[in-house]
Formats: structure tokens, sequence, C-alpha cells
């Protein structure tokens, strides 16, 4: 190859995956606990872009399926962030004593909201 000359950059690498994120709140919303649309509009309220509020536009999209919340962004969007909002909205409907954020074993994009193991405490405060 001459000196000087570039090469081509790839046709791939100028189109960038959108980021897909879960949670799973199941157990909550079964519960009766939590309402997922409240949840969901929380979120549209709270992700920040740019460091404003409420500015989404098409960069990031929160959807809600049944018992699921999905943000897609085409920005960079952390999932720690996404932690952080979800404890935020726990604690705001006072259920953050109950109710913890983790990260499923399954996906890497996924987090669930599970119960404390209360039952486990309880059996040792008998003894």
């Amino acid at each position: 190859m001459a000196v000087g000359v570039k090469k081509p950059a790839a046709k791939g690498a100028a189109k960038k995956k959108a980021l897909v994120f879960t949670i799973d709140c199941a157990k909550p919303v079964e519960d009766k606990i939590m309402d997922i649309s409240s949840f969901e509009k929380f979120l549209l309220d709270k992700i920040k872009v740019d460091g404003k509020t409420g500015v989404l536009g098409d960069s990031i999209k929160v959807a809600k399926e049944k018992t699921k919340v999905t943000v897609t962004a085409e920005t960079h969007l952390s999932k720690r962030y996404l932690k952080y909002l979800t404890k935020k909205y726990l604690k705001k409907h006072n259920v953050r004593d109950w109710l913890r954020v983790i990260a499923s074993n399954k996906d890497r994009n996924v987090y669930e909201l599970r119960y404390f193991n209360i039952a486990d405490n309880d059996a040792e405060e008998d003894e």
C-alpha cells in the first residue's frame, strides 16, 4: 500500500446499535403494590438527556409491557442510572423497605424487582 493512503472506513461503523434495558416488575405488580403505568411515567419525566429532564426526543424510548418496562436508548444511557431511578421511584412510593433492585443472572441488560427475604430473618429470631 502506498504511503499516505488511508483505508476506507467500514460501512457498519457509522450505525450504532441501540441499547435496550428491561426492568421486570412482575412480583410487585401481581401483588398490586406497584402500578406499572406510573413507573413508566416516572421514567419518562425523570430520565435526563444532556442534563435536562423531560426532553427525551427520539433518542430514548420508554415502553411498558404487561409487567415489564423497556428503555431503548440510541444515545449513551447507563444501566446503573436506571437502577438509581428505580430505587428513587420505590422510595417515593414508600416500598423501598420491602423491594430491592437486582440485576438478573440470565441477561446482562435486565433488572428485576424482588422482595427482601424477611421469612429467613424471622426464623433466626425464633431460635
